[in-house]
């Protein structure tokens, strides 16, 4: 099993707007493209709650409040508890589910991303859960750098915060030498 991939549906799923069904088929790709078909309007109010709840273990995480962290994704595993299964379409397809056969696309996804955050946490610790640094974001991420620094979730943030403080800098800057009496 891929529990790295698993981690990254919960970042995924954080970081989309779930405004209606069509965007919470946005988030089924790659493995997870056949759920496009059966997920439903009932599934969406399931996801958004679990989004919300899995937003307060990165915010705990990035905190420092790994005790939070755990009781959440504890609670989480709970709520989704993983029960593996060996399912293939034919004798060189054979892979884990996390969830029993019939499960909801709820279930299964939602299974999937709790179960991969919990290993996330217990391998590399709630510091690698990162919220964006960029106000203007919020986006959610896992820190994947070598020596745990990363502050924003895409380069394009990283850009964007470090120019508008730049440039906040040159207008103290100028603002600063205009207040200085001429002798």
């Amino acid at each position: 099993m891929d529990f790295d991939a698993y981690a990254r549906t919960a970042v995924d799923l954080v970081n989309s707007p779930l405004a209606g069904l069509d965007d919470l088929k946005t988030l089924f790709h790659g493995d997870h493209a056949w759920m496009r078909e059966e997920v439903t309007e009932r599934d969406v109010t399931t996801f958004r709650r679990t989004a919300k709840r899995l937003r307060d273990v990165f915010e705990a995480g990035t905190a420092g409040r790994d005790t939070d962290a755990v009781a959440e994704l504890n609670a989480l595993l709970a709520a989704f508890p993983v029960q593996p299964r060996i399912s293939g379409h034919d004798s060189n397809d054979w892979h884990m589910h996390v969830t029993s056969r019939g499960a909801s696309v709820s279930a299964e996804y939602l299974t999937g991303a709790v179960w991969g955050l919990s290993v996330w946490l217990c391998e590399y610790g709630s510091a690698r859960f990162g919220v964006c640094a960029d106000t203007r974001c919020g986006n959610v991420y896992l820190d994947t750098s070598s020596n745990c620094c990363r502050r924003f979730c895409s380069e394009r943030c990283a850009t964007r915060s470090h120019v508008a403080a730049h440039r906040a800098r040159k207008r103290a800057a100028v603002g600063a030498k205009a207040l200085v009496p001429v002798s």
